[in-house]
């Protein structure tokens, strides 16, 4: 059975069910406490502790998706027959609808019925309990009577197995079923009937849910016969090409990065990038890229960023391989060092070295590289007294003056983007939210269909225009129930204090005696910072849009 098969026949199943499907959404995740989607619940996450509600925005309390997964955890294993840093995690989620037992016999019959599976080849596990939270009677209950599974393919295990919390945060949380195929795990099946505090204790949520995961590469590995997710039809053509596990993950790992909208870096989501790109590139320093990203949309564009991080590596790997020739043996400190004056990854020096990096260890590379991060962050404190320069309000994020500017002209830029899609779209454009990096704005908004080229065209010439136009920019602070009958722009998800700031552009005076938005061309609440003139934005471009949930578009622009 196919990939893609497999794909069409889990989404057909729960339609059926009554989940409204959503499409994947993009890799550079809302949530700000990761740095990358590593699940399929992630978008979904507010639904459940109510800050959304999922009738608005999908018509119904039941989802399903396909989501684009990426998990840097693993950058390490790759190599072997299981390993990935990329992969599709097949879901279907209740957000305070059905509970254990749909979840359960959908899930059963998914697999047996329309996969074909052998009951015989199926077992599971459940939460044994423990101290603080009882054993899930319910599941297995379900499982031994309703399902009629054997006591001895019934497994029980405690916490760090079959219950799963969120890390290091607040959130929901409870017991995990999980599913084998031939003692394979191929399906995890989240009760999320508690809510773990802040203080880490546990409260009974009224309305539990449920959120599954479910690997499409491992999946499909263990349907055609095998446990090897480089022998299915989603990854043995890059390995054929290639003739590297290794090269085959990474590139396509980084492939579906860019396709998102990251670009190499020393940081965050784009040092992730880079590191993928500089080991594929260590190892096959003449590899054709054209080979792997032949028939993918944006192809061109895609292209030019690996080709462009080629050049730029080739330049100093010569000479850092070289260097490595000089160490008997490779400490931390010689392995950061090395990175920082050559651009050598960890990886690359730990496959290149040999011998000489046999007890380098990923974990304290990344210890310095924090360690690093942290006395850079402090010099720039101490540098400019620690006074708005590094900036995280959780829509506007800079590390240093520099960057704080460039995210100032975005975050004005931002502001003409959602009027100009407006005066072109309509009315029906409202905001749902805003994630603006030194790097880039994006921007997602209710419309019910994809934008055509000749609309964002249109979006971008408008944008431009105004920024041509030198406009003002300026803001009046006032009571949030005044500002309210102004009719600026507002997002109506949230919270926002007694008093608002409603910053507008162009025009002057921008409220009236009526107390109305008169002349300005654009009107929002929002707490800054801004240019003082749209002319110091610079160039406007929009470099991609996309629907991220039903009824959701999501656009991302850059400036230049």
């Amino acid at each position: 059975m196919s990939s893609e098969q497999i794909r069409e026949k889990f989404l057909e199943f729960f339609k059926r069910h009554g989940h409204t499907i959503v499409p994947s959404s993009s890799l550079i995740p809302d949530d700000p406490s990761v740095l990358l989607t590593t699940a399929g619940v992630q978008q979904f996450k507010r639904y459940y502790t109510g800050e959304l509600d999922p009738i608005e925005d999908f018509g119904a309390r039941r989802t399903a998706s396909v989501q684009k997964c990426f998990r840097t955890s693993d950058i390490e294993s790759v190599g072997d027959e299981t390993h990935l840093t990329f992969f599709e995690m097949l879901g279907n989620f209740s957000f305070g609808d059905y509970f254990k037992p749909e979840a359960v016999a959908w899930g059963y019959e998914f697999l047996s019925k329309d996969l074909g599976v052998a009951p015989e080849r199926i077992s599971v596990s459940i939460f044994a309990g423990d101290a603080e939270v009882p054993r899930d009677d319910e599941s297995y209950r379900i499982w031994a009577k309703e399902v009629g599974l054997a006591k001895e393919k019934i497994k029980e295990a405690g916490r760090a197995d079959n219950f799963w919390g969120p890390t290091g945060s607040e959130g929901p949380c409870g017991p995990t079923s999980e599913i084998y195929i031939d003692g394979i795990e191929i399906w995890n099946l989240v009760f999320n009937q508690y809510y773990c505090g802040a203080d880490k204790n546990l409260r009974k949520l009224d309305k539990p849910g449920v959120d599954t995961g479910m690997g499409l590469e491992r999946l499909t590995a263990v349907l055609n016969g095998t446990t090897d997710v480089f022998q299915t039809d989603l990854l043995k053509p890059l390995l054929e090409k290639f003739g590297s596990r290794v090269i085959a993950d990474h590139l396509r790992g980084a492939i579906f990065l860019i396709a998102d909208g990251v670009r190499p870096s020393n940081k965050e989501a784009g040092y992730i990038l880079r590191r993928l790109l500089r080991r594929v590139i260590a190892l096959k320093k003449d590899i054709d890229f054209k080979a792997a990203v032949e028939l993918v949309k944006d192809e061109k564009e895609i292209l030019e960023v690996l080709e462009g991080e080629r050049q730029q590596f080739l330049k100093t790997l010569e000479r850092g391989l070289k260097k490595l020739k000089d160490y008997s043996i490779i400490t931390t400190k010689d392995a950061f060092d090395l990175y920082q004056s050559y651009g050598l990854p960890f990886e690359v020096i730990k496959e290149m070295a040999g011998a000489a990096a046999k007890d380098l260890q990923q974990e304290d590379f990344e210890a310095e590289f924090k360690k690093h991060q942290e006395i850079s962050r402090a010099g720039l404190e101490k540098k400019f007294g620690g006074h708005g320069l590094l900036l995280d309000t959780g829509e506007l994020r800079a590390g240093n003056e520099e960057e704080l500017k460039k995210v100032t002209r975005l975050h004005t830029a931002t502001h003409l983007l959602q009027q100009a899609l407006r005066d072109v779209l309509g009315p029906a454009v409202e905001q749902r939210g805003s994630d603006i990096t030194a790097e880039r704005t994006r921007f997602d908004f209710s419309f019910s269909r994809k934008l055509t080229p000749e609309e964002i065209k249109k979006v971008e010439a408008i944008v431009n225009q105004k920024i041509q136009e030198d406009l003002p920019v300026a803001f009046e602070e006032m009571p949030l129930e005044e500002a309210k009958k102004t009719g600026a722009l507002f997002f109506f998800k949230q919270k926002y204090p007694a008093r608002v700031k409603v910053y507008y552009i162009g025009g002057a005076p921008s409220i009236g005696p009526d107390r109305t938005v008169r002349t300005a061309y654009s009107a929002e609440f929002c707490g800054g910072p801004h240019v003082r003139r749209t002319s110091e934005i610079g160039r406007f471009k929009i470099l991609k849009e996309e629907s991220i949930s039903a009824g959701v578009r999501r656009l991302r622009a850059t400036i230049y």
